[in-house]
């Protein structure tokens, strides 16, 4: 093949040429009297001028540039022309040949569909950093030179192996910074979630983007004692370390405070105060619900987070809409607690916005969105979890964290249901309501075939808070024994909002024993206010092992959650 009649068809040469004819003439056309310079003598000591580019041979350049150029034309893309580098770097190659042969490299990188398209299309195509069979990269750009039957297109290689593998160590950082990041925030996450007796409960977390700034999301599940468990969702605005430090400050916080049983609302006030001195910039947005399993009701507060989505035992959705405060870090506001259904069989989502929340729809879409999908949603917590992000479309590049809680208030029957057990006397104080308390809750724990010890302290412990709440409390009075899989829960009611306290008797004291006797033989005690004014106080006591039925078993988990099995309420 002619290498000159290609070399007169790239790209630039006719250009070039034409700007030559036009520099001759304009210099031709000085002044009459005026000789032009390349006509002159030579009479200086200074080297002569080197060649102009455009007269250097095509060959000549491409043979000394370190790229690599091949040349190749036909349907076939035989071999034209191969430049010196591009033999060193992948041997001799034969003018004529075929490049499907001739040029394994180019089939092994897939190029040769590209230099079919180069031209038919007659335009410029470049792919970047290949890594090539001798190992090291180049980016490829295929040039078309000529038109008519005889096509060809010139292959331009640079080396870009340098460039390749500081590119490949940076993607190793920022890897290895995510990874950092995420390890971070997960282990300001429960590693594992508390397990309440009459709540089954999963949890499910999915770091958001591929860059290495962490979110703060958080969920929690804390048991308040006497059945009662505390649920948790929050989100830090903002993303990175800051953000996921404040997460991490409000999440203990959470937990301190809820050792003191109060209603949701006052917790979040006690966390806007916090959140306000933590960082005044920093907003966070937290909901904060309790089940108590004698009501049946979640209550809960919001501090501007998105509502609780409740789903009852027919596949009916309910959304706890109100009260909403704004977030935490606000200042300024008094939330307040409102509440939502519960009952056997009904399942409860707790979420936060990367679940719902898409840049191209509305909130609210997204929202009746997850609705219709929990509607559809059944099985374990975790199978809900799975299916929610499933249908939300959540994905490992998706460009916000998530976090969804899922507790399920399972609807228990037949032999089952012989382990989750209420009783309830009415006192109306005398000094015959002690009494009637002790034989009140010895029939009770007999009929529940406890054994004699167990018997004995719970009637013990019945008599005790029910003579304390005699002596400090006012009516009305009430005693209530619970039972669940797990353990016997004694509780009394009464209408004085004054909470007892542990305290140390003098030899003399006629007093002050009745709750440093339940304190000592029972599991844990507690005491709160009553959302109606008044107090409850309680104890528990751990049932033996043999007591006790298999834990039935969980679906598995997934990397990325955690779940617990608890129980539910019977009759």
């Amino acid at each position: 093949m002619n290498f000159t009649r290609w070399s007169a068809r790239l790209p630039g040469t006719q250009r070039r040429a034409a700007a030559r004819t036009e520099q001759a003439v304009s210099t031709d056309r000085r002044g009459e009297g005026s000789v032009p310079a390349a006509r002159g003598e030579h009479l200086s000591d200074d080297p002569r001028p080197l060649p102009a580019v455009d007269d250097l041979g095509v060959r000549e350049v491409l043979d000394r540039v370190p790229s690599l150029v091949a040349l190749v034309h036909g349907p076939e893309h035989r071999i034209a022309y191969v430049n010196d580098a591009y033999t060193a770097a992948f041997g001799v190659r034969p003018v004529g040949a075929p490049a499907r042969g001739a040029l394994p490299e180019l089939d092994a990188l897939g190029l040769l569909p590209l230099l079919d398209q180069v031209q038919r299309s007659g335009k410029p195509r470049t792919v970047k950093s290949r890594k090539a069979p001798d190992g090291r990269s180049y980016t490829f750009t295929c040039t078309p030179v000529s038109e008519g039957r005889d096509r060809a297109v010139l292959i331009f290689a640079t080396d870009v192996t340098d460039h390749a593998e500081a590119a490949e160590r940076v993607r190793a950082s920022e890897r290895r910074q995510r990874e950092t990041a995420v390890t971070l925030q997960r282990s300001l996450l429960p590693q594992e979630l508390e397990e309440p007796d009459d709540l089954r409960v999963a949890a499910t977390y999915h770091p958001g983007g591929t860059e290495a700034a962490v979110g703060g999301d958080w969920y929690d599940v804390i048991t308040l004692g006497g059945g009662r468990t505390a649920l948790v969702i929050g989100d830090v605005m903002g993303r990175g370390v800051r953000a996921a430090a404040v997460m991490g400050q409000l999440r203990t916080a959470v937990r301190a405070y809820a050792r003191l049983d109060l209603p949701p609302h006052e917790i979040l006030q006690l966390l806007d105060g916090l959140a306000m001195e933590i960082d005044a910039n920093q907003i966070a947005t937290c909901a904060y619900a309790i089940h108590d399993p004698n009501e049946g009701r979640l209550v809960y507060a919001s501090a501007g987070h998105l509502p609780i989505l409740v789903r009852d035992e027919n596949g009916t959705v309910q959304r706890a809409d109100e009260p909403t405060g704004p977030p935490l870090g606000t200042g300024g506001w008094m939330h307040t607690s409102g509440s939502i259904t519960l009952g056997p069989g009904s399942t409860a989502v707790l979420y936060t916005d990367g679940l719902v929340e898409r840049r191209n729809e509305d909130l609210d879409e997204g929202i009746a969105a997850l609705e219709r999908a929990l509607a559809g949603a059944t099985g374990s917590p975790q199978v809900v979890c799975d299916r929610l992000i499933r249908s939300a479309g959540v994905t490992p590049d998706h460009d916000d964290d998530v976090a969804v809680l899922v507790l399920q208030h399972p609807a228990r029957r037949g032999a089952e249901s012989e382990l989750f057990r209420n009783a309830a006397l009415e006192l109306l104080g005398g000094v015959e309501a002690a009494p009637r308390a002790r034989a009140f809750a010895s029939g009770v724990l007999t009929s529940w075939r406890f054994p004699t010890e167990l018997h004995d302290l719970g009637v013990l412990a019945a008599s005790e808070l029910v003579a304390n709440s005699l002596q400090h409390g006012t009516p009305p009075m009430r005693l209530r024994l619970r039972r669940t899989d797990r353990r016997l829960i004694i509780e009394v009611t009464d209408g004085d909002d004054h909470l007892p306290r542990r305290r140390r008797a003098e030899p003399g004291d006629e007093s002050g024993r009745g709750i440093a006797i339940v304190a000592t033989i029972a599991s844990g005690w507690g005491s709160r206010r009553t959302p109606g004014g008044g107090k409850a106080v309680w104890c528990e006591f751990l049932l033996p092992k043999a007591a006790k039925t298999p834990k039935p078993p969980t679906s598995p988990k997934s990397p990325h959650s955690s779940g617990s099995r608890t129980g539910g309420t019977g009759p």
